[in-house]
């Protein structure tokens, strides 16, 4: 009987000890990502890229149809004012014309003749021999073909500028943008047959993402890079905005008026538009970092020695796409834990990640 005792209390007083050991066993050492904090005293809006476009252009096309016989400009020639662009077939409308010359002339000999009858019938009707209804009858029928004369004499005016219509001239000068048109094409009236653009008024045209509008400042001076040379650049200010979003790309598109811009700003060259402006001092962390308990955030901050974590608490200015802005809690230099924050206790011993994020 004493040896079963003697061996159960044996029993018990290990189990006591394992228990203790437990329970005075360290916290397990735990790795994690960290960020080292710095401050940030500008906002960079952007960049994005864009294009150069004219303020102003035509999209030039003939008054009336039918089938071009020329085409005398292509895309990138510098046309003048009055220069022919392009030319259609003249035959049909000189046919018209023809026609039109003709109509008039019978018009002319008809009203001629009502009008020395209705002369011939009021003298009659003066003496008596006529009776008042044959003198209506003359009146009306010189009034008629008066009427007609001057109906086909507006036709003819109209033969006649349709004869013009055939060429299309520049209204101003300016540079062929884009051409829709070959010789023996069937076109019809206004269609477009050649876009030309004044190129003294030039501006900068981007999409920006439409989440992204709200942030964007209307009164901003933007700077404007050409992506071939970026050391050209220009100052663009906003003229426009685009009511609506695209329906595909959902971006907004914006127009920029350049003031002074270079020589090198050509028509169709690609741009880069951003904007860099100072803000406050802050500092920038993932808001992954960001430990938020009743009401109050904090981070967990790694000491000096990179080997305990302690947890601070911080003011947030803001958050913006999945990072917060800082203004009081954090020191620059510091580094801050960005992965596994709920799980960490106050002094625990981690290991930090062989590089920062």
């Amino acid at each position: 009987m004493r040896r079963p005792i003697a061996i159960a209390a044996l029993g018990l007083l290990a189990l006591g000890g394992c228990k203790q050991e437990a329970a005075e066993a360290p916290a397990p050492v735990r790795p994690v990502l960290y960020t080292v904090a710095k401050v940030v005293d500008t906002k960079r809006f952007g960049p994005f890229a864009g294009t150069i476009e004219p303020r102003y252009q035509s999209q030039l096309g003939f008054r009336i149809g039918g089938r071009v016989v020329a085409r005398d400009v292509t895309v990138g020639d510098v046309v003048r004012k009055g220069q022919r662009l392009a030319a259609l077939d003249p035959i049909v409308t000189r046919f018209t014309l023809t026609r039109a010359e003709a109509d008039v002339a019978d018009a002319t000999a008809q009203a001629e003749n009502a009008a020395a009858t209705e002369a011939r019938v009021r003298r009659l009707f003066e003496g008596g021999n006529v009776t008042q209804a044959q003198l209506d009858t003359a009146t009306a029928n010189r009034d008629t073909t008066q009427a007609r004369l001057a109906q086909m004499q507006a036709g003819l005016q109209k033969a006649r500028d349709q004869i013009g219509y055939t060429e299309l001239q520049a209204d101003f000068d300016g540079v062929v943008t884009e051409r829709r048109a070959e010789v023996g094409q069937d076109v019809t009236a206004g269609q477009t047959i050649v876009t030309v653009a004044r190129p003294e008024v030039r501006e900068a045209v981007v999409d920006i993402p439409e989440d992204l509008l709200g942030a964007m400042p209307r009164d901003a001076r933007f700077t404007v890079a050409l992506q071939s040379a970026p050391e050209v650049t220009a100052t663009g200010t906003v003229r426009e905005v685009a009511p609506f979003a695209d329906a595909s790309t959902r971006t907004r598109r914006i127009r920029m008026t350049l003031q002074d811009p270079p020589e090198a700003f050509r028509l169709g060259a690609t741009i880069t538009v951003g904007l860099t402006r100072k803000v406050p001092p802050h500092v920038v962390l993932p808001e992954a970092a960001i430990l938020s308990a009743e009401g109050r955030d904090a981070v967990w901050v790694v000491d000096a020695a990179g080997t305990r974590v302690a947890r601070r608490p911080v003011t947030v200015a803001g958050r913006s796409q999945g990072f917060a802005a800082l203004t009081g809690g954090v020191e620059p230099g510091e580094r801050v834990v960005v992965a596994g924050t709920h799980s960490l206790s106050e002094g625990q011993t981690v290991r930090l990640a062989d590089e920062a994020l």
